[in-house]
């Protein structure tokens, strides 16, 4: 029997147009309708039951804290029906791996969602949207993919929803998961699991986001030669609750920044110590003394995913002791 597929369309490059078929760089995001992109691919409904949602059509770069929200929830309120069996995102990849990692600690349920997107508009030679909307959809579909977190799915790889990045700025293969590699392939329209997610996600997450229409503001500090603390004093000024810190290598910082964020320690901002280098375990108590500082480490979060955590964080507690934990679990 065919599962029901929902498809929650949010615009992005795949669904996006340019004015020949051979530009690939130079186009318009967030034009095609979530019917235009379905009826691209005749033979989806050979596998599923589908049903086309256009929720947002913006590019990934305007996506906001609300939209996020917004969007959790109704996926939420999809999956809690009998008659749907899992949802495909299409979504714009500048942005894809916040949302996913958003997703993996807000929805509650085991059902699968899976993101797709495409690195070519929808007109060029060699689109790869429709490949990977179909491919979302054979992933969706899967026994396998039940209970796994958020999924994302582009260039007949799998990834989770935690652990993925965009690591280039144009290239199909661009989503990759650098410490932990990839989850599995598809080949065929057959997905292919080598490796399961074992963090804290989706149906065990602790953080609800009902009643919410907006989360604590948190930071980004990017760090470099010559850093000036005035960037963290500002974002302190503007009512950062939480500052991300994006550290020297393991996290490392100049003494001058150090005074600044263990100063905002001090007067109740929570500080995470992640790392500019794109892989690899942030130490505690490493390159800084994190408990004298009451600093938290971002363990293997990317900054972006790492505020990500702390702005739900922050929805539950302000003490470092327990956040700490919940990057260590999620």
């Amino acid at each position: 029997m065919k599962k029901n597929i929902v498809i929650l369309a949010t615009g992005g490059t795949i669904s996006g147009t340019a004015a020949c078929e051979t530009e690939t760089l130079n186009y318009t995001a967030a034009v095609l309708q979530v019917e235009n992109l379905i009826a691209q691919i005749p033979s989806l409904t050979n596998i599923a039951h589908i049903t086309g949602e256009q929720i947002l059509q913006v590019d990934s770069c305007d996506m906001t804290i609300e939209l996020w929200l917004m969007l959790s929830k109704r996926i939420q309120e999809l999956l809690a029906s009998p008659a749907v069996d899992g949802v495909v995102v299409t979504h714009g990849t500048d942005t894809m791996e916040e949302m996913a990692y958003f997703l993996n600690l807000t929805v509650k349920s085991k059902k699968p969602v899976v993101l797709v997107g495409a690195m070519r508009p929808a007109n060029a030679i060699s689109a790869d949207g429709p490949m990977n909307l179909y491919n979302g959809v054979a992933l969706a579909i899967h026994p396998a993919s039940t209970g796994k977190g958020i999924l994302v799915t582009l260039n007949d790889t799998i990834n989770c929803g935690r652990d993925v990045t965009k690591t280039n700025t144009a290239l199909q293969d661009t989503f990759k998961s650098p410490d932990l590699g990839y989850l599995g392939y598809i080949q065929g329209g057959i997905p292919h699991f080598y490796r399961c997610p074992t963090r804290i996600h989706t149906f065990c997450s602790q953080f609800d986001i009902n009643g919410l229409n907006q989360l604590p503001r948190v930071d980004v500090i990017y760090s470099y030669v010559g850093s000036d603390p005035a960037l963290i004093k500002a974002a302190v000024t503007a009512g950062a609750q939480g500052l991300i810190y994006a550290g020297l290598g393991n996290g490392g910082m100049a003494a001058a920044i150090k005074e600044a964020l263990v100063d905002s320690a001090a007067k109740g901002i929570v500080v995470v110590r992640s790392s500019r280098s794109g892989s690899g375990v942030v130490t505690r108590n490493g390159a800084v003394d994190d408990d004298t500082a009451g600093f938290v480490v971002a363990d293997s979060l990317n900054p972006q995913k790492a505020r990500i955590l702390l702005m739900l964080a922050l929805t539950a507690t302000r003490e470092p002791e327990d956040i700490q934990r919940m990057f260590w679990e999620y």
